[in-house]
């Protein structure tokens, strides 16, 4: 028996008996607990005023920093539904996102205001705007403002089986949104959120939950935790989630591009124990910083920091014994998904630990022809399947609900897509996702979708969009278009780059005659992939 509250309520709690403990530093400002619940209290009544309840969705269409989790907390206070709404989308991106979630308010960093123009005009459901910071843009309230001037919502307990939607691009080329249950999802962070404090179950009742924090935050274990991803991801958002619950800190960085030196800088500053981090992308321009600054005679203070954590994206040995060169640092690398997991961790406490294997969680198996449970050692490649605790499915879609959450022989497994095998010992060889989508540094990617915004351009007769690899990305976005004219690759990438997120644009782009297709019209992937590696048909 666990508690049955929701996270906010949690985090209510916490902040009552840990008013004066920081909560969250962002650059320039700490914020206590006590005024972490003040002003998600008062956002909350600000919410309700508007029209906003319980199931009713808000976005976050946010940078990293305090705003962000005070939207989900005040979200969480009046049973209402965070919604991540990525920052790199632009207008029509972040438009189809919030239609789809009904998303009922947005609070946006005002250096996105130009992007939520287009979803103000287009999007019904729209009751309220928030900006964080200047921006120009829709008419909107600004967030210390509205804070100003409006009294916080009294406190009111809420279940655990409210809700918070995890969009990921998945496997289909649009944005789906993975419906949690707080319950489902405290239950899932279990290993990684309370075994750190030395709890191997989670807490039976809300003060149990409250004792937990505060010894942790007393004794000095309560993780400093960093997200150097975006919380808009949900390998950021629920370990910072997480750490909150027990008591720990939450630390930002300077919104915008990657700044190495300045996360590493904040890394001593602050005294992070935990940064959390998405394989190559993050790593290898951290590495590369680390050795700059010892080269300098400045090399970075890594002493405070115990745990990296890293999901869903290649990180690579090299980059994983760099860490271990330079510092105690526990390295958490796992496959998961939006969709549930973890099925498998490869960790390494240090360079005798390495090379890196995955090893499988209990409720993770491999699943082959038949829906047969595949044996360590057989040589059949199968899909990754997880019978913890895991979402209720996509919003608004039953058929894809139906596809990914399956019953086999009676338990219900989240099986996203991804195909691997068993090793002898047990160990598992991740193979990836065969549906075509690209992983690149940790964003999904469509070809579909990329392929029609280059068939828009006037010149491009014919296209393939695919994954290559690349070892900071883990894959990048490339294409081979077919065209009689002479179009320049920087021309057509500036063309997509009107329509989608930068993310999606293709970094290599080859221009060809005619593709390969068969003479059914079906592309040739391989030769289209082989194209796009040599530079030239």
């Amino acid at each position: 028996m666990t508690v049955d509250v929701s996270f906010g309520t949690v985090w209510e709690a916490v902040a009552a008996h840990l008013p004066d403990a920081v909560a969250i530093s962002e650059p320039g400002r700490d914020h206590s607990y006590a005024e972490f619940d003040d002003r998600a209290s008062r956002l909350a009544a600000a919410l309700e005023a508007a029209g906003v309840g319980p199931g009713d969705t808000v976005a976050c269409h946010l940078y990293n920093g305090a705003a962000y989790l005070e939207t989900v907390f005040a979200a969480f206070k009046i049973g209402a539904i965070p919604v991540n709404a990525n920052y790199r989308y632009t207008g029509h991106e972040l438009t189809e996102l919030l239609t789809d979630a009904d998303a009922a308010a947005v609070v946006f960093s005002g250096s996105l205001a130009g992007n939520v123009a287009h979803a103000a005009e287009h999007v019904p459901s729209l009751r309220l705007l928030v900006r964080v910071g200047p921006g120009e843009g829709p008419e909107a309230r600004e967030l210390d403002e509205l804070i100003a001037a409006t009294p916080p919502r009294p406190h009111t307990p809420r279940p655990g089986s409210d809700q918070l939607f995890m969009y990921t691009g998945g496997t289909t080329g649009k944005p789906k949104g993975v419906i949690w249950r707080q319950a489902d999802l405290l239950h899932s962070l279990t290993v990684a959120v309370f075994a750190p404090v030395g709890r191997t179950t989670l807490p039976a009742t809300l003060d149990e939950a409250v004792e937990v924090a505060v010894a942790a935050r007393t004794e000095g274990r309560a993780p400093t935790m960093m997200p150097v991803v975006p919380l808009m991801h949900g390998t950021g958002m629920f370990n910072t989630m997480g750490a909150l619950l027990v008591g720990g800190r939450a630390v930002t960085t300077r919104p915008g591009r990657l700044d190495p030196r300045h996360v590493w800088e904040t890394v001593v500053a602050q005294r992070v124990s935990t940064m959390i981090v998405a394989g190559n992308a993050v790593c290898q321009p951290l590495v590369d910083e680390l050795r700059a600054a010892e080269e300098a005679g400045r090399p970075h203070d890594l002493s405070s920091l115990r745990d990296m954590i890293s999901s869903g994206t290649a990180f690579s040995d090299r980059l994983k014994r760099a860490f271990h060169e330079r510092g105690q640092v526990t390295i958490t690398d796992a496959i998961a998904s939006s969709e549930g997991g973890p099925f498998a961790f490869a960790i390494t406490r240090s360079v005798d630990d390495l090379p890196s294997r995955f090893f499988p969680v209990p409720a993770a198996k491999v699943i082959g022809p038949g829906d047969r449970i595949l044996e360590p050692g057989s040589g059949e490649v199968g899909v990754l399947a997880y019978s913890g605790p895991m979402p209720l499915g996509y919003y608004k879609d039953s058929a894809k609900t139906a596809t990914t959450f399956r019953t086999i022989d009676g338990v219900r497994y989240s099986i996203p897509g991804d195909h691997a095998e068993l090793d002898a010992d047990g160990a598992i060889r991740f193979l990836g996702r065969r549906s075509g989508v690209i992983n690149t540094g940790g964003e999904k990617v469509h070809p579909q979708e990329v392929e029609d915004a280059l068939l828009t351009h006037p010149d491009v007769t014919d296209c393939a969009v695919v994954g290559v690899p690349d070892p900071t990305w883990g894959e990048i976005v490339a294409a081979v278009a077919a065209t009689p004219a002479a179009p320049t690759e920087g021309e057509l990438q500036d063309w997509v780059r009107r329509t989608l997120a930068g993310y999606k644009v293709p970094r290599r782009i080859v221009l060809v005659e005619r593709l390969p297709r068969t003479p059914t019209g079906k592309l040739e992937v391989a030769r289209a992939r082989a194209i796009v590696e040599r530079g030239s048909a």
